[in-house]
C-alpha cells in the first residue's frame, strides 16, 4: 500500500514540478514536493561553487519560517554538499546536533530545532552553471532506509529533467532574442547604408553588434576606426586614438599581408607606440568590391568561440561595410578612369582638338596650361598583382605633396601612379630630386619593397607630353632591367644602357656575339684571360708596355696572348675602325651580361 502511495505521489510531484514557469519556480516546486511527499519538515537546494569554497542557497522550503536572518552560503569545509557531489551518493546525518564532522549543521540544528539531515546530489546545474544538491531536514531523529533514499532520488531525477528542460528553453529563448537582435542590427545597418551615411558611425554600430572588439580599416579613405580595446593596456579613448594614428600603418599593413597570404583566421599583429610593444592575434576579414580590396574588418578574439549566429552577424557587418565603402570606391574609380583615359589620350597623341582637351582637363581639375613635369611611380611587381593598392597609395602621395607644399594632380595608371607637378625651374632640379626620393622612401616602407620613381622633362604644351612620357617609360624599363629601384635619373645609367634600351636587343646581341662571343666562351670554358687582356690593351691605346704594366705582365707574355687571340679568333685591331668595333662590342658585352644576370 505504501508503494502504491509513493507511485501516486510521484505523479503529483511531476505535475507540480511541470507547473513552474521558470527555473527558480521549478526548483521551488521541487523542494516543496520532496518535503511534502517524503515527509520532511524543511529543505533547500544549493549551488556548489567549488572554485571559491562555498555552497550557495538557491531556494528554501520552511512553512514555519519565522522572520529572521539565515545564512545564504556555507563554507564547503563545514558542509556535506561537496562530499555528496564527489561521491555522487546521498549523505545521511542521523542527528545533526551530535555531528562533529559538520559543525555548521550542528550549530544551526540547535538554532532552528532540527535533527536529521539528508543531502543528495541532483546531477544538474543552476542558472550560473554550478552543480546543485538537495537537502531535506526532519525535526525528529528519522531512520532513513534504502527505499526512502530511492524515493527521494526519483523525485530529484524528475526535478533534474525539469531543470534541463528549463535550461534548454532558456537557451532557446536567448538564441531567439539574439537572432531578433541580429535581424534588427542587420536592418539598422542597411538603413544606415541606404541613407548614405559614413563609415565611422557604421563602424560604431558594427562594434556594438559584435561581441568581440573590432577595428575597421577603410582603404578608400585611408583611415582606421577602432572600437573597444582588445586588452587592458589602453582605455577606450586612448586605444581609438592610437589605432587611428601610430598604429594605423602597421594595422593596414597587417590586414593586407594577412589577406594576401590567406592567414586571416590567425593573424599576428605587432604594435609599438614608443612606450609599449606587444603582439596580438586577430581574425582579419577582407572587404571586397568587384574583386578589389577596399577595406578590412579586424576582429580580436575572446574566450568564446564564434557561433552560427555570430557568423550571421559578421556576414551582415561585412556586407554593410563593403556596400558603404563601395560608394567611395566607385567614386574613386570613376574619377581615376576618367583622368587616366584623358591622360593617355594626351601622352599617346590621340587628341585632335586642343580646346576640347582644355575643357575636359578643367572639368577634371587638371591643368595643362602651365609648365609641368611628370613624376612616374612604377609599383613593385608583387604590388601590381594585388588589387586596390592605388586607392590608399593616392592618400599617401597626397600627404607627401602637401608636406612638400607642392600642388599636384595624381593619375592612376596600370601598375603605378603619375604625379603632375609644377615644373622645377632650378638648374639642378633639387626640389624635384628631393620629392622623388621622398616618394620612393615612403612607398618603400608602405610596400616593403622600393618602387621605381622617375621624373620627366618640362612639358609646356600638349605636344611635349608624349616624348616626356616615352622617356619616363624608357627609364623605368632600363631601371628594371638593371635591377635599379628607388628614385632613378638618367645620370644613374650612362650612355651604353640607354643605347641598349633604345636599340633592338636582338641586333645588339648578334653584333656582340659575332665580335667577342667566341672569346668570352673560350675564357669561361678554359679559364683564360683573353677578353680581359684584349679590353685592357684597347684601353691603353694598343701600347704593349703600358698594357703589360697595367696587368702586371711581362711584355713578352702580353705579346704571346695577343698572338694567340689573333690565331684562335681572327681578331684584328690594326685599323681604327676595327679597334672601335671590338672596343664597342666589349663594352656592350659588359652591359648585356649585366642585364642577363639581373633578369636571372
Amino acid at each position: 500500500m505504501e508503494q502504491k502511495s509513493r507511485i501516486l505521489s510521484l505523479r503529483d510531484v511531476a505535475s507540480q514540478i511541470n507547473s513552474g514557469g521558470d527555473l527558480q519556480t521549478v526548483l521551488q516546486q521541487l523542494i516543496a514536493s520532496a518535503c511534502r511527499h517524503a515527509n520532511w519538515a524543511l529543505g533547500s537546494i544549493m549551488g556548489i561553487d567549488a572554485a571559491h569554497g562555498y555552497a550557495h542557497v538557491i531556494v528554501r522550503y520552511d512553512p514555519t519560517l519565522i522572520e529572521r536572518h539565515l545564512p545564504d552560503k556555507w563554507e564547503l569545509a563545514t558542509s556535506p554538499s561537496l562530499i555528496a557531489l564527489q561521491r555522487n551518493e546521498p549523505v545521511y546525518i542521523r542527528d545533526a546536533r551530535e555531528s562533529v564532522e559538520f559543525p555548521g549543521y550542528r550549530k544551526e540544528a540547535f538554532e532552528r530545532d532540527y535533527r536529521t539531515v539528508v543531502v543528495l546530489p541532483m546531477n544538474c546545474k543552476d542558472a550560473e552553471g554550478r552543480p546543485m544538491v538537495l537537502s531535506v531536514i526532519s525535526r525528529q531523529i528519522t531512520e532513513v532506509c534504502e527505499d526512502d533514499l530511492a524515493f527521494l532520488s526519483a523525485i530529484i531525477h524528475m526535478g533534474a529533467i525539469a531543470v534541463d528542460r528549463e535550461h534548454r528553453l532558456e537557451a532557446e529563448k536567448r538564441s531567439a532574442q539574439r537572432l531578433e537582435r541580429a535581424l534588427q542590427a542587420h536592418t539598422s545597418l542597411l538603413e544606415h547604408v541606404l541613407s548614405d551615411g559614413s563609415v565611422a558611425p557604421l563602424s560604431a554600430m558594427v562594434g556594438m553588434m559584435l561581441s568581440n572588439p573590432t577595428i575597421v580599416v577603410d582603404f578608400t579613405a585611408n583611415q582606421v576606426i577602432a572600437g573597444r580595446p582588445p586588452n587592458a593596456l589602453y582605455d577606450e579613448a586612448a586605444w581609438q586614438e592610437a589605432a587611428s594614428t601610430v598604429f594605423a600603418r602597421p594595422l593596414m599593413k597587417a590586414a593586407r599581408e594577412a589577406i594576401g597570404q590567406g592567414t586571416s583566421d590567425a593573424a599576428s599583429i605587432f604594435l609599438d607606440d614608443g612606450n609599449q610593444r606587444f603582439k596580438i592575434s586577430a581574425r582579419i576579414e577582407a572587404l571586397m568590391v568587384d574583386n578589389q580590396l577596399v577595406g578590412a574588418l579586424i576582429i580580436f578574439p575572446t574566450l568564446r568561440e564564434f557561433s552560427d549566429l555570430d557568423h550571421l552577424m559578421l556576414d551582415s557587418a561585412k556586407f554593410a561595410l563593403s556596400v558603404q565603402m563601395m560608394r567611395s570606391f566607385i567614386r574613386f574609380r570613376f574619377e581615376t578612369r576618367t583622368q587616366t583615359e584623358l591622360f593617355f589620350e594626351i601622352v599617346e597623341a590621340r587628341w585632335r582638338n586642343a580646346g576640347d582637351v582644355a575643357q575636359r582637363t578643367q572639368r577634371l581639375g587638371l591643368n595643362f596650361a602651365t609648365p609641368q613635369q611628370m613624376i612616374v611611380v612604377d609599383f613593385p611587381e608583387k604590388t601590381k598583382t594585388f588589387g586596390g593598392a592605388s586607392i590608399d597609395v593616392e592618400h599617401t602621395l597626397a600627404r607627401i605633396m602637401q608636406q612638400a607644399s607642392v600642388q599636384a594632380n595624381l593619375i592612376a595608371i596600370d601598375g603605378g601612379v603619375v604625379c603632375l607637378v609644377p615644373y622645377d625651374a632650378g638648374k639642378r632640379q633639387e626640389r624635384t630630386t628631393k620629392l622623388t626620393r621622398r616618394i620612393a622612401e615612403e612607398l618603400a616602407r608602405y610596400f616593403d619593397e622600393a618602387p621605381v620613381v622617375v621624373a620627366g622633362n618640362r612639358c609646356a604644351a600638349l605636344s611635349d607630353y608624349p616624348p616626356a612620357w616615352e622617356r619616363c617609360s624608357r627609364m623605368i624599363r632600363i631601371g628594371r632591367s638593371f635591377g635599379l629601384t628607388g628614385a632613378v635619373s638618367a645620370q644613374d645609367f650612362g650612355p651604353l644602357p640607354m643605347l641598349v634600351a633604345a636599340s633592338e636587343a636582338g641586333d645588339v646581341r648578334s653584333f656582340v656575339h659575332d665580335s667577342v662571343g667566341q672569346i668570352a666562351e673560350h675564357d669561361r670554358e678554359n679559364g683564360t684571360p683573353y677578353l680581359q687582356t684584349l679590353s685592357t690593351y684597347l684601353q691603353e691605346g694598343c701600347r704593349s708596355q703600358a698594357c703589360a704594366d697595367t696587368m702586371g705582365l711581362h711584355v713578352t707574355t702580353l705579346r704571346y696572348r695577343l698572338s694567340r687571340i689573333q690565331d684562335l679568333f681572327g681578331v684584328d685591331v690594326e685599323t681604327p675602325e676595327k679597334r672601335f668595333a671590338i672596343e664597342l662590342a666589349i663594352r656592350l658585352y659588359g652591359v648585356i651580361d649585366n642585364r642577363v644576370a639581373t633578369e636571372k
